[in-house]
C-alpha cells in the first residue's frame, strides 16, 4: 500500500472519482431542468375537488394538480398540540379572469370525497389574454344566435378555432411584417428628409421624389388596413363559446380570443403525444405573451443566435491576430510577459464589468460619436449612440477574448519550427509561411477557443443588461428590411429571458415551468452551436493528422 501511495496511482483514482462525480452532477442537472421543462408541454389531467372552505362551507375546485409539498400544521383541539404533517397541492384553476388568481395551495386535509377524481368532459381554452379557461362547454352563439348546443359544440368550435387561428396569424403577418415595412421605410424617407434639409440638399426634385414614395408606401399602407378591417370582422364574427366553471360561475369567450382548446381527460395517449409536440412547437415559434409567463420564445431565440454569430465573428479574428502576433512576432520580455499576464487577468475580471466598459465606451463614446459623425440630423434620437445588438456583440467579444487567444497561443506552439524552417527554406516568406501552414495546422485550437467562447456568451446575462438586451422587442434584430441584419436594435436573449421570468414575473407559480423550459433550450442552443463547432474542428484535424505527425 506504501508502494501505491508513493507511485501516485492514489491522484490518479481520486481524479477520476472527481471527474465521475462531477459528470453525474452534470447530467443530473440536465436531466432534472429536461424533465421539469418537458413536463409544461404535457397534458395535465384535470381534477375536481370538493373541499371545506377556512368558514367550513364546502367548495369545488377544477384544475390541474402542478406540484405538492408537506406542511407542519399544529392540530387547536389535540390535547398534546402535536404536529403533523399535512400535503398540501397547488392547483392551478385558471380562469383569471373571474378568480383573480390562477394557482391556489389547498390543504388535502379539507378535501372531501374522493381526492383524485377526474372532471369529466372538461374544456381547457387557452387564450391570448388571461390565461387558460377551465370548464364545461354549454353552447356556442353568434350576435345573440345559438349555433351549437350540447355534444355539437366540441366539434362546431374545434373548427371556429382552427379557422381563428389562422385568422389571427394572417393579421399578425400583415402587422409585423408588411405594415411594419411600410412603416420601417417611411420612417427611413423621414430620416433622409432630416438629413437633405440639414445638408441644404432638400431641392423640389428631392422633394418630389420622396413625397412620390411617401404617398406609394401611404396607399400601400391603407391597403393594408382594408385588408385588416376585413380579416378582423371575419375574426369577430366566429362568434362566441359559453362554458359552466367551477362554483356556479359562467364565462363567455370570444372564439378570436381562443389560441387552441383540448379535453386532457379525453385524450388517448397517442393524442397527449400529438398536443405534446404541438405544445413545443407553439413554444420554439410563437411570441411571449402575459409578461413573458406564457407563450413562446422565438424573438429570444432569434436574439441570442444572432448575437452568438456576430460575436464570433468580431472576437475570431481579433483573438487570431492577437496571438499571432505575441507568438511569431513579438520578442519575449518584460512588455510581452506583462501582456500576458494581463489576458490570464482578464479572463477572471466579473462580467458586470465588461458590461460597464462596454455601456461607457461602446454606448457612449463610440455609439455617440457615430451618431455627432453620421446621424447628426436625426438627433436628439441616438442611432448607435444607445445600446443595441452590435454594441452587445463587440462587449460579448471582448468577454470571449482572452479565451480564444489563450487557446490560440497553445495551438500555435505546438506547431514544429521545423514546418516554419521548412517554409523559410522554401523560399516563402514569414506571412505566407504563418498563413498557408502555421495557422491552417492551428485551426483545431482556434475552433476550441470559439467553442468556449460560444458557450459562454450565450449564458452570459449581467452585460447584455447593459448593452442591448430588454424584456421585450417590438421588432426582431434580423428581418427582411434592408440591411437585414438591424445593429442599433435592442433585442432579446434567452439568458435574460430565464432572469426576467424566474425573478421578475408577477405570477410566479405560472413562470417556474417556463424557466426550465427557457433553460433546456439554451441549453441545447449551446450544445448545437458547439457541436457544429467541434465536427468542423474534427474535420480539420484529420485533415493536418499528417503533417502534425
Amino acid at each position: 500500500m506504501r508502494d501505491w501511495f508513493k507511485q501516485g496511482e492514489h491522484w490518479v483514482w481520486f481524479s477520476a472519482a472527481t471527474v465521475s462525480i462531477s459528470f453525474v452532477l452534470v447530467i443530473g442537472l440536465v436531466l432534472l431542468i429536461a424533465v421539469r421543462g418537458l413536463v409544461h408541454f404535457w397534458p395535465h389531467s384535470v381534477y375536481e375537488i370538493e373541499l371545506k372552505n377556512d368558514q367550513g362551507k364546502l367548495e369545488t375546485l377544477v384544475g390541474e394538480i402542478h406540484d405538492t409539498q408537506t406542511k407542519p400544521i399544529v392540530d387547536p383541539q389535540d390535547p398534546d398540540m402535536a404536529v403533523r404533517k399535512v400535503p398540501q397541492w397547488l392547483v392551478k384553476v385558471g380562469n383569471r379572469d373571474v378568480y383573480g388568481t390562477d394557482f391556489r395551495w389547498i390543504n388535502t386535509d379539507n378535501i372531501v370525497g374522493q381526492e383524485d377524481r377526474l372532471a369529466r368532459d372538461i374544456t381547457v381554452l387557452e387564450r391570448y389574454e388571461w390565461g387558460n379557461v377551465y370548464g364545461q362547454l354549454t353552447k356556442l352563439t353568434r350576435d345573440g344566435e345559438i349555433l351549437a348546443e350540447g355534444d355539437n359544440v366540441k366539434n362546431v368550435l374545434e373548427d371556429l378555432v382552427s379557422t381563428g387561428q389562422t385568422l389571427h396569424d394572417k393579421i399578425n403577418t400583415i402587422e409585423r411584417v408588411d405594415i411594419g415595412g411600410i412603416n420601417y421605410r417611411i420612417e427611413q424617407l423621414r430620416l433622409e428628409e432630416k438629413r437633405l434639409r440639414a445638408e441644404n440638399a432638400f431641392d423640389d426634385e428631392a422633394r418630389q421624389a420622396i413625397e412620390a414614395e411617401r404617398a406609394e408606401l401611404n396607399k400601400q399602407f391603407r391597403d393594408y388596413q382594408e385588408k385588416l378591417a376585413i380579416l378582423r370582422d371575419q375574426a369577430n364574427g366566429l362568434g362566441d363559446v359559453h362554458l359552466n366553471l367551477a362554483g356556479g360561475h359562467a364565462i363567455q369567450v370570444p372564439i378570436k380570443h381562443i389560441v387552441r382548446m383540448w379535453q386532457p381527460n379525453n385524450m388517448s395517449n397517442a393524442d397527449k403525444v400529438g398536443f405534446f409536440f404541438s405544445s413545443i412547437g407553439h413554444f420554439l415559434t410563437g411570441e411571449p405573451r402575459e409578461a413573458n409567463t406564457e407563450g413562446g420564445v422565438f424573438p429570444a431565440i432569434v436574439g441570442t443566435v444572432t448575437m452568438v454569430m456576430l460575436m464570433a465573428i468580431f472576437v475570431t479574428p481579433m483573438g487570431v491576430i492577437a496571438a499571432v502576433y505575441m507568438s511569431e512576432y513579438a520578442r519575449e520580455g518584460t512588455l510581452l510577459r506583462l501582456v500576458r499576464i494581463s489576458i490570464n487577468n482578464l479572463a477572471g475580471v466579473p462580467s458586470i464589468v465588461f458590461g460597464i466598459f462596454g455601456l461607457g465606451f461602446f454606448v457612449y463614446i463610440i455609439g455617440g460619436s457615430i451618431d455627432d459623425l453620421f446621424y447628426s440630423y436625426a438627433q436628439p434620437s441616438p442611432t448607435f449612440g444607445t445600446p443595441g445588438l452590435l454594441w452587445a456583440s463587440l462587449t460579448m467579444a471582448l468577454l470571449t477574448l482572452p479565451v480564444v487567444i489563450v487557446s490560440t497561443q497553445e495551438g500555435l506552439s505546438r506547431i514544429p519550427s521545423s514546418l516554419r524552417e521548412g517554409g523559410l527554406a522554401l523560399g516563402a516568406t514569414k506571412s505566407e509561411t504563418i498563413m498557408k501552414i502555421v495557422l491552417p495546422m492551428s485551426m483545431p485550437a482556434i475552433m476550441t477557443g470559439l467553442i468556449l467562447a460560444v458557450a459562454r456568451a450565450a449564458g452570459e446575462v449581467a452585460p447584455l443588461m447593459l448593452v442591448g438586451v430588454v424584456k421585450l422587442a417590438p421588432e426582431l434584430p434580423v428581418d427582411l428590411n434592408a440591411p437585414f441584419v438591424h445593429l442599433d436594435r435592442k433585442f432579446m436573449h434567452l439568458g435574460f429571458h430565464i432572469y426576467d421570468v424566474g425573478f421578475q414575473s408577477p405570477n410566479v407559480e405560472a413562470s417556474q415551468p417556463l424557466v426550465y423550459a427557457t433553460s433546456l433550450l439554451l441549453i441545447l442552443i449551446i450544445v448545437s452551436l458547439n457541436l457544429g463547432a467541434i465536427t468542423i474542428r474534427n474535420k480539420l484535424r484529420e485533415k493536418y493528422k499528417a503533417l502534425d505527425n
